[in-house]
């Protein structure tokens, strides 16, 4: 489902178009700011939004929790309620935010999923010429060696990528631009692909990654793909884009301990959103402290 195409309701529409226009959000986020408010208009039937109280969304929260749906998940539908409820008042006369205040059921927190480095290793190293192997292979280097998310990579024009600095430079969640180094491994990736890239590019096309069609590659190709690597290099488990994302932060809080530096890589606005790794790597730190302190140490 585009963001552009999915609504028929007017509202919805021009919400997208601000989203688009004035907060420059990429296509990916707005799709789904789309499909989450359509569960709102969905919920609401026939009802008109402007006459929508807080027990109506409370109804609405009960019955999405009733089906199964995580408290996160519900957390991130009121967060797109809330939004549009905001761009409802100010730009179309709307008397209240029936979603201020409300909140989602408590979930059990879960980890980022991580690939162990042996497993990351498998999946980055394709045995495979064909062009679109040498595209994949590009696409996971770069994903595992600067962490990107996935709009960060599918928005990465052909000018992005340094291959003299090793850098790449990407545009991040509210339209921030960052800066990132490449590894070696992923940068031979990325020469490789670029030597194959003009057999398919099409005219005045800039998108880094392409698809067969010589376009700029879409997220559903690029989450298919990684799913497809992941069962031909038998590395277990549900594997997609951001498991590599999670996989680069956690192998380098692992070799450097330095949270901060990870943070910025990663393009993360607070670090207590960064912190969750360090969980993932509560048995090395344990073994580490066995060794090292004085009070912990085996005579």
């Amino acid at each position: 489902m585009a963001a552009e195409a999915a609504p028929a309701n007017p509202l919805l529409s021009a919400y997208l178009a601000y989203l688009s226009n004035e907060r420059g959000l990429s296509p990916l986020s707005r799709e789904n700011y789309a499909r989450d408010i359509l569960v709102l208009l969905q919920l609401a039937g026939n009802a008109d939004l402007n006459t929508l109280q807080v027990a109506h969304i409370r109804r609405f929260v009960a019955a999405m929790h009733g089906k199964g749906l995580s408290g996160k998940s519900i957390a991130r539908r009121l967060s797109a309620w809330r939004g549009f409820y905001q761009f409802l008042i100010h730009r179309h006369d709307f008397d209240s935010n029936p979603c201020i205040g409300m909140r989602a059921p408590k979930s059990p927190k879960s980890l980022p999923q991580a690939l162990s480095p042996e497993q990351a290793g498998r999946l980055v190293e394709i045995d495979d010429d064909s062009l679109l192997a040498v595209r994949d292979c590009a696409i996971f280097e770069l994903f595992y060696s600067s962490g990107l998310r996935l709009a960060e990579l599918v928005g990465l024009d052909v000018g992005g990528l340094d291959l003299r600095d090793a850098t790449v430079t990407v545009t991040g969640k509210g339209n921030k631009t960052r800066i990132v180094p490449v590894g070696k491994k992923a940068i031979a990736a990325a020469q490789h692909w670029l030597a194959l890239r003009p057999t398919l590019v099409v005219e005045n096309e800039n998108a880094l990654f392409l698809n067969n069609r010589g376009h700029r590659l879409s997220p559903r190709a690029i989450q298919y793909r990684i799913k497809y690597w992941a069962l031909k290099q038998g590395v277990a488990g549900d594997v997609h884009p951001h498991t590599l994302r999670h996989s680069f932060a956690t192998h380098v809080l692992q070799s450097s301990g330095d949270l901060r530096a990870v943070q910025e890589m990663l393009g993360h606005a607070n670090i207590s959103t960064t912190q969750v790794y360090t969980h993932l790597d509560f048995q090395h730190l344990a073994k580490v402290y066995d060794q090292a302190h004085p009070r912990a140490r085996k005579k």
